[in-house]
C-alpha cells in the first residue's frame, strides 16, 4: 500500500473585537493601548503607514493576487448561497507553499497553477516565507497569528532538505508521531495542537478516520487573527431588527448601528463599506447587494478582479451604517474532491503524485501521495474595540450644526466579508452572511 501525505490545513479564528473572555489562553492580550512603534490609525481613505517588516507591495503582491485568485476559483465549490460560510484563502495558500517546494514534475505544475503560484517551488516557498513574516509583525496593533507544523511518522525518512526549508522558511519544525501503531492518539494530539494554537477556536480540524497507519506525514497551518474596529460601534446602539433570507424569511437580529466618516462605494448592483481595524492595515471588506434576492448574482462574478475594482472605487463618506451581530463556524470541510475538480488530481493519484523532494523512498509504492485537505474556521464580529483605540479613532462631526446627509448601508438581507491586509491586497479570511442568527 502506498504512504499516505494529509494535509491538514486550519484558518482559526476570526474572533473579532470580543472573543470570550474564557476561551482566551492569554487574557485579553491586545487590549493595552498600542505601544509606541505601533502603526498609526489611519484616517478614512488614506493608507495605513507601511507595517514594520512587511514586504514592499510589489514583493508581496504576487503572492496575494495569487492566493485571491484562487479563494474565488474555490468559492464556488464550498457550499450553497443559503449557508453561512468562512474560509481562509491564505491559511490554503500557506499550507500549499510548505508542499509546492516538495513537488516534482506534473505533480508540481498542477500545484502551481491550482494555487496560482508566481514561480516555483523554492522561490514560492521563500515569497510567502517573506510574507508570512510580515503578517506577523509585532508592529500590528493587533493579534494576527500563524503558526505551522509537520507530524511526521517517527520511523519515515524525510528529506533534510526539504525540513531544513520547512523549519528555516515558514517556522515549521517536524514533530514525531507514532502513525503506524498509534494514529488515533496522533490525530487527537495534531487537533489539540491546533485547538491550543487557535485559543480554542478551532476543535476537531481532524474527524474520525481522517487518517490511518499509513498516514506518514500531515502538515497544518493555523491562521488566529483578533482585533478591535478603528471606530468601535457603542453596545447601547445595538437593537433588534429584522434580517430578511434569501428565501425572503424574516427573522430578528442585533443590529449594531453607528454613523462615522467610512470608505464606500456603490457600484455594479452592491455597495461596498471599508471599516478599518486598528492601526489602519487590515479592514473588513462588507459587500452588500442591491437587489434583497441578489447575493447568489454577485457570488457568480466574484474574482479577484473585481474585488480588487471595488476596493479601487471606495472613497470617504459618511456613511449610517446599520450591520448585525454574527457568528460563523464553518464544519471540516474536505477540499480533496474540489481541489482535483479544479485540476490538481494527479498530487492524489496512488501511482502518479511525486513529492520525492519530500521523501524519496527506494520502494516506490512507500511514496507520498495527498490523501486529504482539511479546512476549517470561525469568524465573530460584534461592537467591541479596546479602550487605547476608541479614544482615539471615533470621528465627530465638527461644529454644533446639524451633520452633513449620511449615505444609508443597512445590511439587512445577505451579504459578504473580506478581511483583507491593505498593504499587499491579501484576503485573509472570506464568507458570506446568509443568517446572523445561525452558527
Amino acid at each position: 500500500m502506498r504512504a499516505r501525505l494529509l494535509l491538514g490545513l486550519v484558518s482559526a479564528g476570526l474572533g473579532i473585537l470580543a472573543c470570550d473572555r474564557t476561551a482566551r489562553v492569554d487574557p485579553e492580550p491586545h487590549r493595552s493601548a498600542p505601544s509606541a512603534s505601533a502603526v498609526p490609525d489611519a484616517p478614512a481613505g488614506k493608507s495605513a503607514a507601511p507595517v514594520a517588516g512587511m514586504p514592499s507591495p510589489e514583493a508581496s503582491r504576487p503572492y496575494a493576487e495569487g492566493s485571491n485568485a484562487f479563494a474565488f476559483a474555490l468559492w464556488p465549490r464550498l457550499g450553497t448561497v443559503e449557508r453561512n460560510l468562512a474560509f481562509s484563502p491564505a491559511s490554503i495558500s500557506l499550507a500549499f507553499a510548505m508542499v509546492y517546494p516538495g513537488a516534482e514534475g506534473e505533480t508540481a505544475a498542477q500545484v502551481k497553477k491550482v494555487l496560482h503560484f508566481p514561480s516555483g517551488g523554492d522561490a514560492t516557498a521563500a515569497g510567502w516565507g517573506a510574507l508570512q513574516r510580515g503578517l506577523v509583525s509585532p508592529a500590528r496593533p493587533l493579534k494576527l497569528r500563524i503558526a505551522n507544523r509537520l507530524f511526521g511518522e517517527k520511523t519515515y525518512a524525510f528529506e533534510p532538505r526539504y525540513l531544513d526549508t520547512t523549519k528555516t522558511v515558514f517556522d515549521a519544525p517536524l514533530e514525531p508521531v507514532d502513525f503506524k501503531h498509534s494514529f488515533e492518539p496522533a490525530r487527537e494530539r495534531i487537533n489539540g495542537w491546533v485547538e491550543e494554537t487557535t485559543e480554542k477556536r478551532i476543535k476537531d480540524l481532524l474527524p474520525p478516520r481522517a487518517i490511518d497507519e499509513l498516514t506518514r506525514l500531515v502538515l497544518v497551518n493555523a491562521v488566529y487573527f483578533l482585533a478591535d474596529w478603528q471606530t468601535p460601534f457603542k453596545k447601547a446602539a445595538t437593537s433588534d431588527a429584522p434580517f430578511e433570507l434569501a428565501g425572503g424569511q424574516k427573522k430578528p437580529v442585533p443590529m449594531m448601528h453607528a454613523r462615522q466618516l467610512a470608505r464606500f462605494a456603490a457600484e455594479g448592483g452592491v455597495k461596498v463599506l471599508e471599516m478599518p481595524y486598528v492601526g489602519g492595515d487590515v479592514a473588513m471588506l462588507v459587500v452588500l447587494p442591491d437587489a434583497r434576492d441578489g447575493l447568489a448574482a454577485v457570488e457568480k462574478t466574484l474574482s479577484a478582479e473585481r474585488l480588487a475594482s471595488w476596493t479601487k472605487a471606495l472613497s470617504p463618506r459618511q456613511i449610517a451604517i446599520a450591520l448585525p451581530r454574527f457568528e460563523v463556524t464553518t464544519d471540516t470541510i474536505p477540499l480533496a474532491e474540489q481541489l482535483s475538480a479544479m485540476g490538481m488530481a494527479t498530487a492524489f493519484d496512488r501511482e502518479k503524485a511525486d513529492f520525492t523532494r519530500i521523501a524519496n523512498p527506494p520502494e516506490k509504492r512507500e511514496r507520498l501521495r495527498i490523501s486529504n485537505v482539511f479546512h476549517k474556521a470561525f469568524v465573530k464580529v460584534d461592537e467591541k474595540g479596546t479602550e487605547a483605540a476608541a479614544a482615539t479613532a471615533i470621528v465627530m462631526a465638527e461644529g454644533g450644526g446639524a451633520p452633513p446627509p449620511a449615505e444609508p448601508f443597512v445590511a439587512d438581507h445577505p451579504f459578504l466579508f473580506f478581511v483583507v491586509e491593505r498593504t499587499s491586497g491579501l484576503v485573509l479570511f472570506a464568507g458570506r452572511v446568509a443568517d446572523p442568527s445561525a452558527k
